[in-house]
């Protein structure tokens, strides 16, 4: 319901903190390929965003209705975002676990995915531990999806 010229000119009205964080998680939520990877490369590619931005991008980046753009990054979130946490630290990485991670992909195939990244060596202990708790919430969600009523 926006576009990059609105969001600019919020910004330009706003520029504080919270101003930037809302232009953030607005541009990351823009349904479109070039905001998707713009946002993606923001996160997990460039490492100058603050926890802050880091958060708000995250946050609007996964968005119900935006399967189509979004379906790439499900498989590329758990080698990026390990790469990230070594990189950055525990407070990046419980970020990227609790914000970033696809929740929104409720399906077996995701599942294990996530199940196999955990296995990897170099997932560092803030990341795994919120991988842990994520993927628990994707079982659930999957179990209740495919439950017959």
């Amino acid at each position: 319901a926006t576009d990059e010229a609105a969001i600019a000119a919020e910004l330009a009205a706003d520029p504080s903190a919270t101003g930037r964080e809302g232009a953030a998680r607005c541009r990351a939520a823009l349904p479109t390929a070039e905001a998707k990877a713009a946002a993606w490369h923001a996160m997990f590619g460039d490492d100058t965003l603050s926890n802050y931005l880091f958060t708000a991008t995250a946050q609007g980046f996964w968005q119900p209705g935006q399967d189509e753009l979004l379906v790439p990054y499900v498989d590329r979130f758990y080698p990026d975002a390990t790469a990230l946490a070594a990189r950055r630290g525990p407070a990046i990485a419980e970020a990227a676990g609790r914000h970033a991670f696809p929740a929104y992909a409720i399906d077996p195939e995701s599942l294990a995915t996530g199940t196999r990244a955990l296995k990897d060596p170099a997932l560092t202990p803030a990341l795994h531990r919120k991988l842990v708790d994520q993927l628990d919430d994707l079982r659930r969600a999957l179990a209740v999806r495919t439950t017959e009523h």
